[in-house]
């Protein structure tokens, strides 16, 4: 059975309060198993029959929508995906050193190359991007309240949907995820 992680926009930010067993018990009520949370910002770990991400994506925020009362776009990836997002490493060492943070964001899509173009024309001197498959990493060489970019500036600008995590909690979710050996 198809392990997935579930990385949820909108949840316990912006007043919308959201506690992880109600999470667990409506991503239950849809028929997953093993669901588990991970920290209270939106990441549902959990097991499907269904090997149909996008049709899995769209009950799941059916639900949400139905028992919360508001959108919650949800971003499916397997758990080997996870792990392949936190070991991926488009930044050099001495970029890294430097920076404040690393951000990775989960895309709907692909980037076509031009979506890739208006992605890089908001690169500035402390906003840097890397894409790969369905994920951007941004790396910030400032404090991210300097930086100009934000998903609202990104989906406003390539019309993709997004949710971002810091590069820590991706590299967390994929230790866990290989600590279980399964």
């Amino acid at each position: 059975m198809p392990r997935y992680v579930a990385f949820l926009r909108a949840i316990n930010v912006g007043g919308r309060v959201v506690k992880m067993d109600v999470l667990r018990t409506l991503f239950e009520g849809l028929g997953l198993s093993s669901v588990e949370t991970f920290i209270a910002s939106g990441n549902v770990l959990f097991a499907a029959s269904s090997k149909d991400a996008r049709v899995l994506t769209r009950r799941i925020e059916g639900r949400l929508r139905a028992a919360l009362g508001f959108d919650v776009a949800t971003f499916l990836r397997t758990e080997s995906q996870v792990s392949a997002i936190a070991r991926h490493a488009p930044f050099t060492p001495a970029q890294l050193d430097g920076a404040r943070a690393l951000n990775i964001g989960l895309l709907d899509e692909p980037l076509a190359p031009e979506r890739i173009r208006r992605l890089m024309a908001l690169e500035t001197g402390i906003d840097a991007f890397h894409v790969h498959e369905t994920e951007i990493y941004w790396l910030c060489q400032g404090k991210q309240s300097q930086s100009t970019f934000s998903n609202a500036v990104f989906e406003k600008t390539v019309g993709v949907r997004a949710t971002f995590r810091s590069a820590n909690t991706l590299t967390r979710l994929a230790a866990l995820i290989g600590s279980r050996g399964d």
